[in-house]
């Protein structure tokens, strides 16, 4: 993993108040974590063993994963539909679609992802109010990967 987006990845763990963020790229792992142990490093590049869906549960991730159901509860993240590149607004120097704070709808458009030259808009899939953006305009998106936060 380069180091350009291990700190484009620790800027969006610092910007999106998300508290930790873990990518898995071919045998490297890496965790950024906001509250870390004092004096233990904030990123750990590890080789992973055995696939993540292969890796037993341990006592320490239930807990985590519990904590993080109230949070849910009350934040819902729009995701990635697909594989392409986020894009704020529908061209080079106009009005993003949405802004932090702002309310939006069913329905409404929130961003175009392009994918294999076709411009796809992604439409927020509840009534709420955009709490975060979470990837920067530009920028390579994976499937599944939160894109926003409605509250």
């Amino acid at each position: 993993m380069d180091l350009r987006k291990l700190k484009t990845l620790i800027d969006l763990v610092q910007q999106s108040g998300i508290a930790e963020l873990e990518i898995t790229e071919g045998e490297e792992k890496v965790r950024i974590s906001r509250f870390g142990t004092p004096g233990a490093p904030m990123m750990m590049p590890q080789p992973m063993a055995m696939p993540a869906a292969a890796m037993p549960m341990t006592e320490t991730a239930e807990p985590a994963a519990e904590a993080a159901a109230p949070a849910e509860a009350e934040s819902h993240a729009v995701k990635s539909p697909m594989v392409g590149t986020f894009y704020r607004s529908a061209t080079p120097g106009a009005k993003p679609f949405v802004e932090v704070g702002q309310t939006v709808k069913t329905g409404d458009t929130v961003c175009i992802i392009e994918a294999m030259k076709l411009l796809n808009e992604i439409e927020a899939d509840r009534d709420g109010v955009i709490k975060a953006i979470l990837v920067e305009n530009g920028q390579p998106v994976e499937y599944g990967q939160p894109l926003f936060v409605i509250d």
